[in-house]
């Protein structure tokens, strides 16, 4: 089975689930997809958006965006110092770093912001790389998403279930 079909999405995140409870707690509502449909900060604000907008990136081979993306938004929470450091370096490392194989794709204006901002680390540090590669996503990715089979076969999934859970229902 391909990996970037609804059913597989839902198999990866039914663990430990009845599949009914995962169908119900793992797949956007109808109302979510179409919030998607006419906003990319709606897909991003929500993590079934993040989960299922990755899987297609993933099918583009540039997966890396999203993770550089959540990596930036985790390291927001971050209070200790310590921690930033580490997890600002992690983040170079994985994704900024010349010699990355997940290096994302920042003009070098923006890299040298982020050398700069390494001296010494805050939760911003990457922001401006971040706000890039978020541009980015929403200029390139989302419309081949939002096109894309596996948007079409996740609004034909809950489509399904949906006249399923009426059709149940009604017995």
């Amino acid at each position: 089975m391909n990996e970037d079909t609804p059913t597989a999405m839902r198999q990866e995140y039914s663990k430990g689930e009845s599949q009914q409870d995962s169908i119900q707690s793992t797949l956007p509502s109808e109302e979510e997809l179409l919030e998607w449909r006419v906003s990319f900060d709606k897909l991003m604000c929500t993590r079934k958006g993040q989960d299922f907008f990755r899987q297609f990136l993933r099918s583009e081979y540039s997966e890396e965006n999203m993770l550089f993306w959540v990596a930036c938004e985790e390291m927001k929470t971050l209070k200790d110092p310590e921690e930033i450091e580490d997890k600002a370096r992690q983040i170079y490392q994985d994704y900024i770093s010349i010699l990355s194989p997940k290096e994302v794709s920042i003009d070098s204006r923006i890299r040298e912001i982020v050398n700069r901002n390494m001296h010494d680390p805050t939760q911003t540090s990457f922001n401006e790389a971040q706000m890039q590669i978020y541009q980015l996503m929403q200029r390139d990715s989302y419309h081949r998403f939002i096109n894309s089979s596996i948007y079409q076969k996740l609004i034909s999934t809950v489509k399904m279930n949906k006249a399923s859970s009426l059709e149940n229902c009604k017995s």
